[in-house]
C-alpha cells in the first residue's frame, strides 16, 4: 500500500487532463471562434480544421501518455483489482469509458478530416473532396455531437479517477478486501471439506 507509482499517475493525469481539456477548449473556443470569424462556411471550416490539425499531435501524445499510464497503474493494482471490492467494477468501467472516448476522438478526426478536404482551397484537396462525395451538413451535425461527446466521456473518467483514489485510502483497502474475504469465505470452507469419491 505504500508503493509509489509517481510516473505511471503522471502519465495517466497528465494524459488525461490533456485529452479533457483540448476537446473542451476545441469545442467551446475553437470552433465558436471559428464560426464567428468566418466569413462564409468554408472560410470558418479552414479555421476550425487548421486549428485541429495542429491540436492533433499534442492530443495523440496526451492520449498515448494516459494509456501508457493506465496500463501500467493497472499492471501494479492487479492484486488490488482482485481482492478490494468494488475495484474491479470501476476498473472495467474506467475500461469501457476509455474506449468509448477513443472511438469518439477517432470518429471525430475522421468526420473533421472530410469537412477539411471540402472547405479547402487547395486543387488537390478539392480533387479528393470529388473522389469522395461528403454531405457537409450531415458531416457538421455529427461532429458537432461527436466533439461534445468527448470531453463528456474524459471528465467520466476524471470522475471515476476521483474514486479510484478514494478506493485506494488504506482504511477503505483494509475494509473492502476484508469484505471480500467474507464474501469468498463460504466457497473457501467448503472447497476445503470437499473430497473427490474414491
Amino acid at each position: 500500500m505504500s508503493e509509489r507509482n509517481t510516473v505511471l499517475r503522471s502519465l495517466h493525469d497528465v494524459g488525461l487532463a490533456a485529452w479533457f481539456g483540448g476537446s473542451l477548449m476545441g469545442a467551446v473556443g475553437l470552433n465558436g471562434a471559428a464560426k464567428a470569424q468566418g466569413a462564409s462556411w468554408e472560410e470558418g471550416a479552414r479555421i476550425a480544421s487548421s486549428g485541429w490539425a495542429m491540436w492533433a499531435p499534442v492530443g495523440a501524445a496526451a492520449i498515448g501518455m494516459h494509456l501508457v499510464g493506465s496500463t501500467g497503474l493497472l499492471a501494479v493494482n492487479a492484486p488490488r483489482v482482485v481482492t478490494q471490492q468494488g475495484v474491479c467494477a470501476s476498473t472495467l468501467a474506467k475500461t469501457v469509458l476509455t474506449g468509448a472516448a477513443l472511438a469518439a476522438t477517432a470518429y471525430t478526426r475522421v468526420l473533421g478530416k472530410k469537412i477539411e478536404l471540402a472547405s479547402s482551397g487547395n486543387p488537390q484537396d478539392a480533387e479528393k473532396a470529388d473522389r469522395l462525395p461528403v454531405d457537409t451538413g450531415q458531416a457538421e451535425r455529427h461532429l458537432s455531437y461527436a466533439q461534445w461527446s468527448v470531453p463528456a466521456l474524459t471528465c467520466g473518467l476524471i470522475i471515476l479517477n476521483a474514486l479510484h483514489s478514494e478506493q485506494q485510502r488504506p482504511a477503505q483497502q483494509l475494509y473492502r478486501m476484508w469484505r471480500r474475504a467474507r464474501t469468498l469465505a463460504p466457497y473457501v470452507v467448503r472447497s476445503h471439506h470437499w473430497h473427490p469419491a474414491r
